[in-house]
């Protein structure tokens, strides 16, 4: 194979009968739900392209298990890299430097050990790769970034917060589209506003993470989906389903002047695309058998094989997040049941499995669980569905205190001190050079009176370094005068 094709592989005798050649080849694992493998799948293209002498062959994960399993797949996208007819390299994720480069050391254009980065292709790789690059590194990068300390929202990003708010009298912020719900608690705000028969617009957090990051901090509210009413925020998925019960969200429209009609029509906003999904009608018995099966545990995974011998990475990959959180769950195999396999899909408008159910809610599949996880997300929902106990406030302690190796609660935020103490021990850790997160302990009264008794340090600021006690801000400046503060801070 050459000339810049990309083959789909539907067999692992067709990946052995290429391998055993001993030419290089790259292999991407993909799956049509994912946006990720969709835009590296791009990149890939180009790269097939100006690398005529490599294998590009390509695989749906979840429709190859023999071949997924023999490489220990369990997200996507992800990438394997062959030469002299044995597996030497990986890629895991949307890393589009690191692909570049990895195909071109496949190839034989780049030295192996050298540093990855899209200009060390050179002349080798057209201006299209390159830009294509730059493009997904981009996102990549943005991706990177959630769990770094964040800064104040500055007046330009209020500014878009405030007209994405407003751009429909109902706005609802959520993960995916209307017609592709990324998780179970956005499709379920999305069917109570066609019940509703609500007009109503969206946007995909996922697609921009300055605005999933922001509105957290815009609107007090740490979770999505948000469902904004005239530029009001009402709530989550929990508030907006109580709402729906009681007949209050009816109410709350009516008074805002919001028309309901005759068939509830979408707008999307921002780069997110979609509209209605169509409805497939199931059986009334098959329908009954899913919700039962749905609720027959609090946790709920259905999934490719059992928990102790998945038939698919993806199916193990949740299945090692609930052991990890220490979550008891059931499981169903629906290998063993092509009605419930494909019915589930419709029930649930959830097209790939595994799918995780949480007190009867769709939480979503691998990658959301793994994202969910991640992020703090998954162990706050168990929690507050009962699955786990609460957090305490010890437990809160520990974790912000871990929250970063150097770690400062102060009055203020580092751009903006307000206190003199504050700024003092700000002014030194940055004069030091060293990197530290912060915590305003003006902004909760909770955490500002009982971080006194945990740490048994009576004033703040705090100064903490790998979860011990530093000091205060007498402390810290002693230590910057005799030179110990950065060499303590490095340890």
């Amino acid at each position: 194979m050459s000339g810049g094709s990309v083959k789909d592989l539907h067999s692992k005798k067709d990946l052995d009968d290429v391998v055993r050649g001993g030419a290089p080849v790259a292999l991407h694992f993909w799956a049509s739900w994912c946006e990720a493998s969709k835009h590296m799948d791009q990149l890939f293209s180009h790269l097939c392209t100006d690398f005529p002498h490599v294998h590009f062959l390509r695989v749906e994960a979840e429709e190859q298990p023999e071949i997924s399993e023999a490489y220990s797949v369990s997200a996507v996208p992800f990438f394997v890299f062959f030469k002299d007819g044995k597996a030497f390299d990986t890629v895991e994720g949307a890393d589009p430097s690191s692909l570049a480069n990895k195909v071109a050391k496949v190839a034989g254009s780049i030295n192996p050990g050298e540093a990855a980065s899209p200009a060390s292709l050179g002349m080798a790789a057209g201006a299209a790769v390159l830009e294509t690059v730059k493009e997904l590194a981009k996102e990549n990068d943005s991706s990177k970034a959630k769990g770094q300390v964040q800064p104040g929202l500055g007046a330009p990003l209020e500014k878009r917060l405030q007209q994405l708010i407003d751009s429909n009298p109902v706005m609802l912020f959520m993960k995916g589209t209307a017609e592709e719900p990324k998780c179970g608690f956005s499709q379920k705000v999305v069917d109570i506003l066609k019940k509703e028969n609500i007009k109503f617009g969206t946007f995909d957090i996922l697609s921009d993470m300055e605005v999933r990051d922001g509105l957290k901090k815009y609107s007090n509210w740490p979770t999505y989906p948000q469902l904004y009413c005239k530029g009001e925020l009402l709530g989550g998925c929990d508030i907006a389903i109580a709402m729906h019960e009681s007949g209050e969200l009816q109410q709350v429209f009516k008074d805002h002047g919001v028309d309901t009609t005759d068939e509830a029509k979408v707008t999307e906003s921002g780069n997110a695309k979609g509209g209605i999904s169509k409805s497939t009608d199931v059986s009334t018995n098959l329908t009954s058998r899913l919700e039962s099966l749905v609720n027959s545990s609090p946790v709920m995974l259905f999934m490719k094989g059992k928990p102790d011998e998945p038939k698919c990475g993806f199916s193990r990959k949740v299945v090692d997040i609930l052991r990890q959180e220490n979550v008891n769950f059931e499981s169903f195999d629906i290998l063993t049941d092509e009605e419930v396999r494909q019915g589930l899909k419709v029930y649930s408008n959830w097209s790939s499995y595994p799918q995780l159910y949480i007190k009867g809610e769709l939480i979503g599949g691998s990658d959301i669980v793994l994202e969910m996880q991640k992020s703090g997300e998954l162990k706050k929902t168990l929690r507050e569905k009962g699955i786990l106990p609460k957090e305490t406030l010890q437990d809160r302690l520990k974790k912000l205190v871990a929250s970063s190796p150097v770690m400062l609660f102060m009055k203020g935020t580092p751009d903006a001190p307000r206190c003199g103490f504050s700024s003092k021990v700000v002014g030194a850790l940055q004069d030091e050079g060293v990197n530290f997160g912060s915590f305003d302990i003006l902004s909760d009264e909770e955490v500002r009176q009982e971080l006194k008794t945990f740490s048994n340090w009576p004033t703040y600021p705090q100064l903490y370094y790998k979860g011990e006690l530093i000091g205060g801000c007498d402390i810290v400046m002693e230590m910057q005068n005799n030179g110990e503060l950065k060499s303590t801070l490095s340890e």
